[in-house]
């Protein structure tokens, strides 16, 4: 019987690969033809040129994230990671690919190998594994992607500070972008590769307005889409620029201050269980440890 349903597993296993692999092969003719009818790039375009084994890896890797991500919740966190090169994108997407299949090969190596599994464990461990590794790419993008987005949201009172003096001096948002781009790398960072991208948007041709509202959009950072929509007003309408600046700042730094103000609290609440749980039965029993004594060698001396 063993022999049988390792056999089955395996089958199945095996029916599932190629399913998924014609379905790759499948959408990859599709994105084809439509790409012939409406003349626009594929998706599946920038893993061309990393090797037959990598390029299946990456446009299954697609396929599964597609059928997972249903709200084209990937594309934004790429952007908000920085992961906008196509080398970045194919190993992603050859990561989210070749996981799954590490998963299932790793639980039968364990099953077959003697770790005394049943079949009810082998297939709670199969399932585990294969979640695992589905969602851990995933996971990993996304905690990328808030990590640099906390650090933009951090360098964005400089930022304001910056654009106010090079205003002042009376420069335009293309001219400001381009000194932040040359002088400001070592004190703005993450935030210099994002106005290079705009710069670049602006110098070949796109609107001022609606690149650095697609910027706003996608990095989804609050403190940024403010100073960006401020931006924009001021390019298509005009307008002085310092007044609604400095008001913007100073909400900012309103607003730090009331969210430094609740992890105190929080911290001040934690630390009150941490001290009844830890030091209070300590005090307790310091100080009434004694007399209890006393009284039990009294009661045990008059028995």
């Amino acid at each position: 019987m063993f022999p049988v349903v390792v056999a089955l597993a395996v089958a199945l296993f095996l029916v599932g690969c190629a399913l998924l692999l014609l379905g790759a092969l499948a959408g990859r003719r599709t994105q084809r033809l439509e790409a012939r009818v409406t003349g626009l790039k594929m998706v599946g375009d920038d893993v061309e040129g990393y090797g037959a084994v990598v390029s299946r890896m990456a446009l299954a890797g697609r396929r599964v994230e597609q059928w997972m991500d249903t709200q084209d919740e990937t594309a934004r966190l790429f952007v908000q990671a920085g992961w906008r090169t196509p080398q970045s994108r194919v190993a992603f997407y050859a990561t989210q690919a070749a996981l799954p299949v590490l998963a299932v090969i790793g639980a039968f190596v364990l099953w077959l190998g003697g770790a005394g599994w049943s079949i009810t464990q082998f297939a709670m461990a199969l399932f585990v594994a294969l979640a695992i590794a589905l969602l851990l790419p995933k996971q990993l993008l996304k905690s990328v992607a808030q990590r640099r987005c906390r650090a933009i949201r951090h360098e964005v009172p400089m930022f304001i500070h910056l654009l106010m003096l090079l205003f002042e001096a009376g420069l335009s948002t293309r001219q400001a972008l381009q000194s932040l781009i040359r002088e400001a790398r070592g004190v703005l960072p993450v935030l210099n590769d994002e106005m290079q991208l705009v710069l670049r948007q602006i110098e070949a041709g796109g609107d001022t307005a609606q690149v650095l509202k697609q910027l706003g959009a996608a990095l989804d950072v609050g403190e940024l889409e403010t100073v960006l929509s401020i931006l924009r007003q001021a390019d298509r309408y005009g307008g002085e620029l310092r007044e609604p600046l400095a008001e913007a700042l100073t909400v900012m730094e309103e607003r730090r201050v009331f969210e430094m103000r609740e992890a105190v609290n929080r911290l001040s609440g934690r630390m009150t269980v941490v001290m009844v749980l830890c030091f209070l039965p300590a005090l307790l029993i310091f100080v009434a440890g004694p007399p209890f004594v006393s009284i039990f060698r009294v009661l045990g001396a008059t028995q």
